[in-house]
């Protein structure tokens, strides 16, 4: 039987498996070291994490591919990876590929609960507020049931998400609609730097 949790306990072993030296964290104060319940949320919503596997109730549920999701997205952005590479290389990737990027212990993949991990660092004094994305669910986490969204990625990190996949004209289309919004996000700190340094990425 798959192991299933709610999106707490799944947060919990996200967070068991990047503790530790292994993990460094994030490169920049913008991205969060180990990812929240909002964060996890906004992945699903842009397809670079599944949707939930199923519900008890009205609790959503997760599994092992959720967590290795999870754990295989933060270790790409502690090697610097902007997000829109992630969605390259890891939408759509087999568990095997994502065992490998990810790393997790066996343990946390199993039934058998997380232990509470060690404290890990954060930069609080950096961080900025999450971006409302989506409208906030409801604490007992209810499966949502809003169709699926495509993600466009934009230069300097930023992601459209649209309820119909784009042509390559609608492609064309929404990057010149979108420069002056980007220029705007660009000029007040919200994007990344186009020529930021980044860190050297591990051999694939």
């Amino acid at each position: 039987m798959v192991a299933e949790w709610t999106l707490d306990e799944l947060v919990r072993r996200v967070t068991a498996a990047l503790a530790g030296g292994a993990y460094p964290g994030a490169p920049n104060g913008r991205v969060r070291d180990v990812p929240d319940r909002r964060a996890v949320r906004w992945y699903a919503t842009i397809g670079l994490v599944d949707r939930p596997a199923g519900a008890r109730g009205r609790t959503a549920l997760y599994g092992p591919r959720h967590l290795l999701q999870l754990v295989a997205v933060k270790r790409r952005q502690a090697e610097g990876c902007t997000l829109a590479e992630i969605q390259a290389e890891l939408t759509g990737a087999t568990d095997a590929t994502l065992h490998r990027i990810a790393g997790v212990p066996a343990d946390l993949l199993g039934d058998a609960p997380a232990e509470p991990p060690a404290p890990v660092r954060t930069r609080f004094w950096t961080d900025r507020p999450a971006a409302a994305a989506t409208a906030p669910a409801p604490a007992d986490d209810p499966v949502p049931d809003q169709g699926t969204l495509t993600g466009v990625p934009l230069p300097g990190g930023a992601v459209l998400l649209l309820p119909a996949p784009p042509s390559t004209d609608d492609l064309t289309a929404i990057s010149a609609a979108a420069r002056p919004l980007l220029d705007l996000l660009a000029d007040r700190g919200l994007l990344q730097p186009p020529n930021a340094p980044r860190s050297p990425r591990s051999p694939r």
